[in-house]
């Protein structure tokens, strides 16, 4: 049996451990960032998107009763007749409150959907955050002392033989 424990991987978890460290410090900082996007995104469903398309739908609608009045009005008119122009005028705005209305009802499902559908990933990236500032903190303290334990035991003298021993030893293998 050996006088010392051979160590020689000290320097093999000290690149881990720094390793580690630069994981934990850039992996945090994306988490976060990622939380902040979700956050971001959910807020333009909510706020921009929304009054963009709402706005959009009253205007339209306003572009839609102005062109089906000047259709509405030269059809009534005796004097003269409606204009292609003005049927294209009015086709033109039923397209653009058609797609407006449209947008609008796939933006308010996208909203309804959004939280049903991230918030189950947010769950995760929240463990994944925990177990950074926590159980990885917690891991490096651990690899710091290990580390610091390997070094001062690889440090230690091999206890010295007393010169009786090894004769007794001898003398004991003998019989």
């Amino acid at each position: 049996m050996p006088q010392k424990a051979h160590v020689t991987s000290v320097e093999a978890l000290e690149i881990f451990r720094s390793q580690l460290i630069v994981y934990v410090s850039k992996a945090r900082p994306t988490l976060e960032e990622v939380s902040a996007e979700v956050v971001r995104i959910r807020l333009w469903l909510q706020n921009e998107q929304r009054t963009h398309w709402e706005t959009q739908v009253r205007r339209r609608t306003k572009e839609l009763e102005q062109a089906q009045a000047a259709l509405f009005s030269a059809r009534l008119s005796k004097l003269r007749k409606e204009t292609a122009a003005e049927q294209m005028a009015f086709h033109r705005a039923r397209r653009a409150l058609d797609e407006a209305e449209s947008k609008l009802r796939t933006l308010k499902n996208w909203t309804r959907e959004f939280d049903s559908r991230v918030d189950p990933l947010i769950k995760q990236t929240e463990k994944l955050h925990t177990v950074l500032a926590n159980d990885m903190v917690q891991a490096i303290a651990y690899l710091t002392e290990a580390i610091n334990t390997l070094a001062a035991y690889s440090q230690l003298a091999p206890p010295l033989t007393p010169p009786n021993a090894a004769p007794a030893a001898a003398s004991s293998e003998a019989a």
